[in-house]
């Protein structure tokens, strides 16, 4: 099975476009990471399941109707930002890294793929000041670091029957570090979803943001 009917077994309802799309991130990446190595090499051999796919894990858990506006902190390389704009064209996302070289290949993407839903921008998540339905990330740190980034950028209305939040991809055992938190949260294992043995490990954590605006 090649990896665009990879694809489809789980989105089935990508337009042409989007199929398109998908299609030309292998070689994007491929070509960006001869110049700078902002995927690991030996991570690039398994590129469209552990990066592709896994971003779209998020969109496994919700479907994000249109209009949504969500950050994506520590996109590194554009996950899962790009992914999930490429799947949600009518939501405005804005991929943020405090790595200049890698907004650079963000924004490089971006162009080539012809994504007008998304802004790539150097900086660091707590100097924002604008605000958002969800944040998403990557395991970019422990959540114990990361709350205090996402303070203060949710915006009040929701766009859905689940309130505004966080859904964030992370790996291992997540429950340890949760409950030290004390915090209302939701685990989905994304084994549930896919197949492929990656995942067997992979959850998506959402957090609502309750009230703390």
């Amino acid at each position: 099975m090649d990896e665009i009917d990879q694809l489809l077994q789980y989105f089935p309802q990508l337009s042409a476009e989007q199929i398109s799309q998908f299609e030309l991130l292998e070689p994007l990446y491929t070509d960006w990471n001869a110049k700078i190595n902002v995927i690991s090499r030996k991570d690039m051999d398994h590129f469209f399941v552990h990066h592709v796919l896994h971003s779209l894990g998020i969109a496994k858990v919700v479907n994000f109707p249109e209009g949504t506006k969500i950050l994506d902190i520590g996109t590194g390389g554009g996950f899962p930002g790009i992914p999930l704009a490429i799947l949600f064209p009518e939501c405005q996302f804005h991929l943020v890294d405090s790595i200049g070289k890698k907004i650079q290949v963000v924004k490089d993407v971006v162009k080539q793929l012809k994504l007008k839903n998304v802004e790539a921008q150097q900086a660091r998540a707590e100097s924002l000041n604008r605000k958002y339905h969800f944040v998403v990330s990557r395991a970019v740190t422990q959540m114990e670091k990361f709350l205090p980034w996402v303070k203060g950028k949710f915006r009040k209305e929701d766009v859905m029957d689940i309130p505004n939040g966080i859904l964030y991809l992370k790996g291992g055992d997540v429950d340890s570090e949760m409950e030290d938190l004390n915090l209302t949260y939701v685990c989905y294992h994304l084994e549930d979803y896919f197949k492929e043995a990656f995942f067997e490990t992979k959850k998506v954590i959402y957090i609502p943001y309750q009230g703390r605006r």
